[in-house]
């Protein structure tokens, strides 16, 4: 499956392997990724297609903001990511 913007997926080589990440854009053969947390969205991580593995096409409100290039906030992106696998975000002291 092709990997767009929007997409949930699992890293899975490197310091990050086996964290959730939300695809915020796509560059070339590179992929920009954010999870709100380790990886913020001012400073997306860049990592290639090949070391990630998609996880879902989420329908959520983020996916949507991040579809229509609209602000999304680390926030958001943690919340999102714990929905999805079922925990909490306790990290909200943050911002």
């Amino acid at each position: 499956m092709e990997i767009t913007r929007a997409h949930l997926v699992e890293a899975t080589a490197g310091r990050e392997k086996g964290k959730l990440f939300y695809v915020l854009d796509t560059d070339g053969e590179y992929l920009l990724l954010a999870d709100g947390k380790s990886r913020r969205v001012e400073a997306p991580k860049r990592k290639k297609h090949k070391h990630v593995r998609f996880i879902a096409d989420t329908g959520d409100r983020v996916a949507a903001k991040i579809r229509e290039s609209e602000k999304v906030t680390n926030s958001e992106l943690r919340k999102a990511i714990a929905a999805h696998t079922g925990g909490t975000d306790n990290s909200d002291q943050e911002g």
